[in-house]
């Protein structure tokens, strides 16, 4: 139970500091604390309870010296964004009158296309078929890479898998992937992973270790308590295999299997609404990024031209 002191110390909270501690994704803190710090070195803030004094003005300068700084449209988007989140909730608080950053305006998107590559549906069944099944390390890498591009997980979902996440729903084998925020959604296993899993798990032998970390390293596997591969092994091993297959698509890497993953399921007429329940977007418009059916060279009037 709380003192009577904690009670008071807690009342007399800034709501700028309860607004951060309300921030359940670690990643989205880490950015936003940065993007914060950065606005208040550049406004000279120094207490949470000087967020109150600002104004649009100070929002405009600060967009003026980020845009003068040359940083990506979508940079600058992110860090008003972050912005545009605190003074919401210091409204919400009736810590301040207003939003300053509404009305300020943001860079506009360059295009509707996400600048994540997909590769080409040759190249996933390359990628799968590239590693050496004949040891530990290739049944894992090849159940990881049938994971990532038939189910489109993020990378640091993948990673969180343990191995009582694949469990039975009505009869149907699932995955139980745990998301961003803490949302949990529920996947059908596609037959051809279920497989790849299932050998690996045999091969690495902790197919009973339900509470134990799925994917491994195989340097130290342990059967019971191993930890998990860690986000930076996942992008070595791809960025591998890549290297071999002569894979140099820009930006290349663990999110391109997922953007690969949507692509290929909304060109195969699968619902928009259902890949966005599917990939764990909390907006539509996110899953419209992969949405490239209007973009396939193939159906360019190019190659409508006949002379």
């Amino acid at each position: 139970m709380l003192t009577a002191i904690q009670f008071h110390q807690l009342a007399d909270m800034p709501p700028a500091l309860t607004w951060f501690a309300n921030i359940d994704n670690p990643q989205t803190r880490r950015a936003y604390q940065a993007d914060l710090g950065e606005f208040m070195a550049f406004t000279g803030i120094e207490r949470p309870e000087q967020f109150r004094i600002v104004t649009r003005a100070h929002l405009l300068a600060w967009r003026r010296d980020l845009e003068r700084r040359t940083l990506a449209g979508a940079t600058i988007r992110r860090k008003l964004a972050a912005l545009s989140s605190l003074f919401d909730f210091l409204c919400e608080a009736n810590a301040i009158a207003g939003n300053p950053v509404m009305g300020v305006k943001r860079p506009k998107m360059a295009s509707q296309e996400g600048k994540t590559p997909a590769i080409g549906d040759h190249q996933a069944r390359s990628l799968l078929n590239a590693p050496d099944v004949t040891t530990l390390k290739g049944r894992r890498d090849r159940a990881i890479l049938s994971t990532l591009l038939y189910h489109g997980l993020r990378r640091a979902e993948l990673c969180a898998l343990v191995v009582g996440d694949i469990h039975q729903r009505r009869g149907v084998t699932h995955l139980r992937i745990h998301g961003k925020g803490g949302k949990l959604r529920y996947l059908p296993l596609h037959p051809a992973t279920a497989e790849a899993i299932n050998i690996y798990l045999e091969l690495a032998g902790h197919a009973s270790d339900v509470q134990g970390a799925l994917f491994r390293p195989v340097s130290n596997n342990i059967r019971v308590g191993g930890t998990a591969i860690t986000a930076d092994g996942v992008y070595k091993m791809l960025a591998c295999y890549a290297a071999s297959l002569k894979i140099d698509a820009a930006g290349f890497g663990p999110h391109a299997l997922r953007a690969t993953a949507a692509t290929n399921a909304l060109e195969h007429e699968a619902d928009i609404a259902k890949v966005q329940e599917w990939l764990g977007h909390a907006n539509i418009a996110t899953t419209r990024i992969y949405d490239r059916r209007k973009m396939r060279p193939e159906d360019s009037p190019t190659f409508k031209v006949n002379y």
